[in-house]
């Protein structure tokens, strides 16, 4: 096939990007261009990434070098593991709770009240745009330093963002069946109960599994600014440069979340399966 023939097949192909798509061409420009000014701004350069690898391989060494291993304080390191844990698995479960009766009400399938929803789902807005961390800050303002504000800024994280998904989901249920319940006459309860919750159920159960493996790992960071947990036993100790007792900590969330992975994946593929 001569070249002639390529180009009669694929014109597209050959012309000029400037000329086929000029708000195209345009971005990518623009894209390019901004991508130079951070490095710049930055000042991204191969020596200053090298000095940074120079400066951290005291932390390095630190870190491995293990010393007076059975004299650490092993009671308030699993402690605050386990707060995490718990902080994570109670807000995702009070979320997923409150956020089921949210979705029906946010819902256009069973409400029918159009400002209602929107009201309802300008509040998940708001309290989705704020991030975790500043509720944390907020929480901890109020209710003073520990788990408990950790555990709130999860839940109202969540409730903002499963309730939004909740809601599309029940949105893009099948309207078929729940029109053919109505048609024999059935009751709102029994639209909802047979023909809803079992198109919606199984997603709820997924992403309020996905989102409470995601918790763990928001959970850690909660700590840093004083919510509990292992994220607080870990910055204490990045305080007091104890870089050994930070690394078996950091092992110890990377178990956590694996295990947590794993078995939220395994449960998500049987219901999903089913």
């Amino acid at each position: 096939m001569s070249e002639k023939d390529i180009i009669s097949l694929c014109p597209g192909a050959f012309y000029p990007l400037w000329k086929r798509s000029p708000m195209v061409f345009t971005s990518y420009i623009a894209v390019i261009l901004y991508f130079l000014f951070c490095l710049y701004y930055f000042d991204f350069s191969l020596g200053k990434i090298l000095s940074g690898f120079s400066n951290m391989k005291p932390i390095l060494i630190a870190m491995f070098t293990w010393n007076d291993f059975f004299d650490w304080n092993f009671n308030s390191i699993f402690t605050g593991l386990a707060q995490t844990l718990g902080m994570a698995f109670l807000g995702t479960f009070l979320a997923t709770l409150v956020c089921i009766p949210i979705s029906f009400i946010a819902s256009r399938q069973i409400f029918k009240f159009g400002l209602i929803r929107f009201l309802i789902k300008r509040f998940l807005d708001f309290i989705r745009g704020v991030d975790i961390l500043i509720w944390a800050i907020i929480y901890v303002r109020a209710f003073g330093l520990g788990p408990f504000a950790g555990l709130l800024s999860i839940f109202t994280v969540d409730v903002g963002t499963l309730g939004k998904l909740f809601s599309e989901a029940t949105d893009n249920a099948d309207a078929r069946q729940i029109e053919g319940i109505k048609s024999t006459g059935g009751s709102k309860v029994s639209v909802i109960r047979y023909g809803l919750i079992p198109q919606i159920f199984p997603i709820f159960i997924s992403q309020s599994l996905y989102f409470f493996e995601s918790n763990t790992r928001s959970a850690v960071i909660l700590g840093v600014v004083g919510a509990g947990g292992i994220g607080l036993q870990l910055t204490e100790r990045m305080k007091a440069q104890y870089w050994d007792q930070t690394l078996f900590i950091i092992i110890l969330i990377l178990i956590m979340v694996a295990i947590i992975d794993t078995a939220s994946r395994i449960i998500r593929k049987s219901i999903i399966d089913e």
